[in-house]
């Protein structure tokens, strides 16, 4: 049945990639790489089209999936995907955090998994956007870069280039991430000692006479002047 679907969207070129995109970031459990390997291989010359085609497709469907989670909740996933997908991504968050959906965007993992387990985690919106346009942009264009470049000879580069892909990247990715945590840790410590070393006046120890404020009391013995 798949197959059928994947034979029609072809006919319709990079607006078939387009829908198909859209709809692997919500439901369609096939991911839209086979289409666009399979559109390139046509007409290689279109390929970075094709790839932006699938780019803009991906991010429109990426709000729809993360509603989907949000509003269901996670049960929604076991009635829709694979549960050995479910248990990797929901892994991959609790490894990785928020990197996990850009490294998601290059497994072989279907990208609603992570779009709709993102709304199930509510995960901020606006994040997932941020690391979906990075991560799906570069999965898209390297395909297409590699079409456009060598022809049709690059169907054999492409079958692994996910995997190189995470290889180079998921590295890189962590580090940024480490490292702009532990500098947002800094800056927090920072303010915190700011906070503490400015602190208001304490009160009067015990035993000790208050201050008196000049013009508002004055003694018993005084004599008003006449």
């Amino acid at each position: 049945m798949f197959q059928d679907i994947l034979d029609f969207l072809m006919k319709f070129g990079p607006w078939g990639l387009f829908i198909h995109a859209f709809a692997d970031a919500v439901i369609f459990p096939i991911p839209a790489f086979f289409l666009q390997v399979s559109l390139s291989m046509l007409n290689p010359s279109n390929a970075l089209w094709l790839a932006t085609a699938g780019f803009i497709g991906c991010l429109l469907g990426t709000p729809l999936g993360y509603l989907i989670g949000k509003v269901l909740g996670k049960s929604v996933l076991y009635k829709l995907l694979k549960t050995k997908w479910i248990d990797a991504a929901t892994n991959m968050f609790n490894k990785n955090g928020e990197a996990a959906i850009m490294i998601g965007s290059f497994t072989p993992i279907p990208f609603k998994v992570f779009t709709i387990l993102s709304g199930c985690l509510n995960f901020p919106l606006w994040r997932l956007m941020v690391y979906a346009a990075l991560g799906r942009a570069t999965k898209f264009y390297v395909v297409g870069i590699l079409f456009y470049l060598y022809g049709r000879s690059a169907e054999g580069m492409v079958k692994d280039v996910s995997m190189y892909i995470a290889l180079i990247a998921v590295p890189i990715i962590s580090a940024v991430i480490y490292f702009n945590r532990r500098r947002k840790r800094k800056r927090s410590l920072a303010l915190e000692q700011q906070e503490d070393a400015v602190e208001p006046s304490a009160a009067p120890s015990a035993g000790q006479p208050p201050v008196k404020q000049k013009g508002l009391e004055q003694t018993s013995d005084q004599t008003p002047s006449v």
